[in-house]
């Protein structure tokens, strides 16, 4: 990534070091006393914003040649919609309307460190960092200087687009050096850092993360040609973030606003493939459920005696042996995993076993859906059976199983360590059957069948 930090002792230095080529000086002066002549406007868009006015005459210069007609992010006409990065802007109604939108996008609003080391490093992300790659300072700043080309430096220039020519010299002034001749010409010109105290990063730094982070989603998306991580929201990267805006049916600006992070973010998450669930044990457990609390129809015990296989002790006995079981009574048959659609199926119509009785559909009676008997049996005491399970499960639950303790904790220990998974299934169970209870009063007041008022002594 590109950091203002890791730059800013070059630009110091070279700042430091500029001298105008005796062949340019007359050129630059020119350039210089247009840009003067423009302070005023250039002044109302200081006012607005907060940018020193004569950053502003050094982006209008090399976007449109001083052009008051014209869009200052892009040189287009300030009449119509810009077509080019950045696009759907405009149209404005003046050249200071303009001006202050393309400084909003750049995040140059609010900036508070106006040194000459930032000022070169803002200029020079305009055009991008390509030439520190090549070992070449970039004529964008220092074009016309003796701190580029020969003889006392290196030649080199971006002819098109990721083209680079080593002997090519661009003839063009470079923004530092009409700086240069600007402070030489107005005095009043003044190149400030930031004001002491001032601890808060710049806005254009804290964009950098965000442009960062983007580059490296694009390119992991197959971004083509592939983004410099850098940072900098440069030429290339705003035409890839604008194909991408293009591809997914956002509007196309170029520009890295909410919506596009977002979408960008969004599409370049892996997908995460979830592992099939095999509902074999589930299905299991709901069938001998169905079975347990389907109407028993009592039994023998040896010697004659008929057991009252549907009074509580019995039922809750049966209900948590079920949960006690690790493994499926002899003669069921274990599916081999169904399709999800199908077990998905079966869970329906074991749902249904449970809480329909004869075909009668829970709405039609809540308080006899598991059958007349249990109905009866549980009548009045399913709320309250209900809650005290729920906290009893919960509170067991919570129990580190210790059956070698006393008092209550052996209890609770041995409880625990008797029936695994306790809280797993039981839990559920005591909820529905609360959730039971309450359905159940509300049939009873619907029907009007509720218990009368106790009166009041």
């Amino acid at each position: 990534m590109v950091s203002f930090q890791s730059l800013k002792s070059e630009y110091e230095r070279n700042w430091t070091n500029l001298q105008i080529r005796p062949s340019r000086l007359d050129d630059a002066n020119a350039v210089a006393h247009r840009a003067i002549n423009g302070k005023t406007a250039y002044q109302q868009i200081e006012q607005r914003t907060g940018v020193p006015w004569h950053f502003v005459a050094l982006c209008h210069y090399r976007e449109s040649n001083f052009d008051f007609d014209t869009y200052l992010g892009n040189g287009q006409s300030l009449n119509r919609m810009t077509t080019i990065v950045p696009k759907g802007r405009g149209p404005f109604s003046s050249f200071v309307d303009g001006a202050v939108d393309a400084l909003r996008i750049q995040d140059f609003v609010g900036a508070t460190d106006w040194s000459a080391a930032r000022t070169l490093f803002r200029l020079e992300a305009f055009n991008g960092f390509g030439y520190h790659a090549k070992g070449v300072n970039s004529p964008y700043l220092y074009g016309g200087s003796t701190l580029y080309g020969p003889p006392e430096a290196r030649p080199g220039k971006f002819v098109r687009d990721h083209v680079f020519d080593p002997s090519n010299v661009d003839s063009q002034l470079g923004t530092a050096v009409i700086l240069h001749a600007m402070m030489t010409l107005d005095p009043s010109i003044t190149l400030n850092g930031s004001p002491p105290g001032a601890g808060n990063p710049e806005p254009d730094d804290e964009m950098a993360a965000t442009v960062l982070l983007m580059q490296q989603a694009l390119n992991r998306l197959g971004a083509n040609p592939p983004l410099a991580e850098d940072g900098i929201s440069g030429p290339r990267t705003k035409a890839a973030v604008s194909r991408f805006q293009q591809q997914n049916g956002i509007k196309d600006s170029g520009l890295l606003d909410a919506a596009t992070i977002a979408a960008i973010t969004r599409a370049s998450q892996p997908v995460t493939v979830m592992p099939p669930v095999d509902m074999s044990q589930i299905l299991m457990r709901l069938e001998d459920l169905a079975q347990l609390v389907r109407p028993p129809t009592g039994g023998t015990a040896p010697g004659g005696v008929t057991t009252a296989t549907n009074d509580p002790i019995s039922l809750f006995e049966r209900l948590f042996s079920l949960l006690n079981k690790q493994a499926p009574m002899p003669g069921t048959v274990t599916p081999t995993n169904p399709a999800p659609v199908d077990q998905l199926k079966q869970v329906v119509e074991m749902l249904g076993t449970l809480l329909n009785n004869n075909g009668k559909p829970v709405l039609g009676q809540v308080n006899g859906a598991l059958g007349e008997t249990i109905g009866k049996l549980l009548d009045g005491r399913k709320t309250a059976l209900g809650v005290g399970g729920t906290l009893i499960t919960a509170l067991l639950s919570a129990v580190t199983a210790s059956p070698d303790a006393g008092g209550l904790a052996g209890l609770f220990g041995t409880i625990v360590s008797a029936v695994p998974g306790l809280g797993q299934f039981a839990m559920p169970v005591f909820l529905a059957l609360s959730a039971w209870g309450v359905l159940g009063k509300l049939e009873k007041w619907a029907q009007g069948t509720a218990p009368p008022p106790k009166p009041v002594t």
